[in-house]
């Protein structure tokens, strides 16, 4: 069961996935979370992803395929997966094509999270996260108790230089333009299924569920 998930940022894919690779037991493939792993290591692809980030841009194909072709080889993802962030542009869909064929594999789902781009600045600009314990708050949707403290450790919350609002509308402008074009590549090849993102999760959760048992 290879499944992908689009979206623009803040449509949720995260939540949905992981949530959705416990029910369906296949691993959660985010090359977000990738991404922050290299940046917090300080490795050199970690200081080159950060600044392309800072700025508000995608991350370059050659880059993010390799990063993927070698996750999707591992032995956890012989049942399936669900690759969140990934493919952004025709291109990265062609290359994923390619890198399943080797694989003797084949993609079953792309999965569409619709969101405006109000919905995806309300929900990013008001993410909060927690210096010590990483636990992500949302000032409007799960505030933390007492303003700008963690509830669990109590430390400090702080805010993403990406998930500034005029990043995030940027981020927003540059999917629509690059990765919009993965949605008709996959409407064409009838893989394609559209889901309101602005529901609530179970509603995402059940809906998402039903177009795979279908």
């Amino acid at each position: 069961m290879n499944i992908v998930f689009l979206g623009p940022p803040g449509a949720g894919k995260g939540t949905y996935a992981k949530k959705l690779a416990n029910i369906l037991n296949i691993p959660h493939i985010s090359t977000g979370d990738i991404f922050r792993e290299e940046i917090a290591s300080k490795s050199d692809l970690g200081k080159k992803v950060e600044e392309i980030l800072k700025r508000g841009e995608l991350v370059p194909d050659d880059l993010t395929n390799t990063i993927v072709k070698e996750r999707l080889s591992k032995y956890d993802c012989k049942k399936g997966f669900i690759l969140d962030g990934f493919p952004r542009t025709v291109a990265q869909a062609k290359a994923l094509d390619e890198i399943l064929k080797k694989l003797g594999r084949e993609l079953g789902y792309a999965i569409y999270f619709e969101a405006s781009e109000e919905v995806v600045v309300e929900r990013i600009s008001n993410r909060r996260i927690c210096k010590n314990c990483g636990k992500i708050y949302n000032l409007i949707t799960l505030p933390p108790k007492v303003n700008g403290k963690c509830d669990v450790c109590g430390g400090e919350l702080y805010q993403r230089e990406d998930d500034r609002e005029e990043v995030v509308r940027k981020r927003y402008k540059v999917y629509m333009e690059n990765t919009f074009p993965v949605i008709e590549y996959y409407r064409k090849d009838n893989k394609l299924f559209t889901v309101d993102g602005s529901m609530d999760v179970d509603s995402v959760i059940k809906e998402v569920l039903n177009i795979i048992r279908r």
